[in-house]
């Protein structure tokens, strides 16, 4: 049964505003462990770096340029056995709100106007992100500062209305990570194919019952937690997911550059979470 060795980059729970980073992306590796030990090795041989363990941030160096390139290219060895998750998280955030506020789950055709209208709008994102935390506590004070926050927003003002107005419904997941673990497990095992065995970098918030829920997932054969040091397909993966939430968060700034998108291009999922063509 296949295996594929996941990582993730710029998680920061369910805070996906005013936080370090705007992209996050997580990366499944189907690669052998022989091949993964492999790669790192010619990492380390075109690198020369003395750190132990190497990260996103060595490929991520302009003197290391020609070893991104071979990492994500055509003679390197991960492209046709990898891919990237990429979630906007601004967008998140207002994909979510929209659901949660408007009952219109899964339809992005609302959530996009709303997006670019709001990009620029710290107090807003921020009031919104609170008003969707899944804690439950100070929900009326959280109502009522995203009622304030709206006052201000340069959105069409039938939707700012119907935002306004809407209902309490039941709280929308706003967390990216467990969603793009059930992306990784239907792109590697849905579609008629068997179903995989993901391997995850340690990671703390997957407590029991989201174990149990990716475990419920038909695509997933088997989960388990793994450390990098252990595990180096896990390396591997942190390596794409970091190089890749970078190009991309580059790219959403209007700092896009080139010649990388294009290499990045082949290794993302279109089900990823963005507005418009992925970068």
């Amino acid at each position: 049964m296949r295996e594929v060795a996941c990582d993730e980059s710029g998680y920061e729970g369910e805070k996906l505003v005013g936080g370090v980073t705007d992209v996050f992306a997580h990366a499944g590796v189907g690669l052998s462990a022989a091949a993964a030990t492999d790669c790192l090795a010619e990492l380390r041989r075109r690198i020369r770096s003395p750190a132990v363990e190497y990260k996103a941030n060595h490929l991520l160096r302009e003197k290391n340029r020609g070893a991104l390139e071979w990492f994500l290219g055509p003679d390197g060895p991960v492209l046709g056995n990898a891919h990237v998750h990429l979630i906007d998280k601004t967008f998140l955030l207002v994909l979510r709100l929209v659901e949660q506020r408007l009952g219109r789950l899964g339809d992005p055709a609302p959530a996009e106007p709303l997006y670019r209208a709001v990009r620029g709008e710290p107090a807003f994102l921020a009031a919104a992100n609170d008003l969707l935390r899944s804690n439950g506590r100070g929900g009326a004070h959280r109502v009522a500062a995203f009622r304030r926050a709206l006052d201000d927003l340069p959105a069409p003002s039938d939707l700012v209305e119907r935002l306004r107005d809407a209902p309490d419904r039941p709280r929308v997941t706003i967390d990216p990570l467990v969603p793009a673990i059930l992306a990784a497990a239907d792109r590697w095992g849905a579609a008629g194919r068997s179903p995989v065995v993901l391997v995850h970098h340690t990671q703390s918030t997957l407590g029991p019952d989201r174990l149990a829920l990716i475990g419920r997932h038909p695509a997933v054969a088997g989960f388990r937690i793994a450390d990098s040091r252990s595990d180096l397909r896990i390396q591997v993966a942190d390596f794409l997911a970091g190089v890749a939430r970078k190009i991309a968060s580059e790219a959403l700034g209007g700092r896009g550059d080139a010649a990388l998108l294009s290499l990045l291009r082949p290794y993302l999922d279109p089900a990823s979470v963005w507005v418009g063509e992925l970068p």
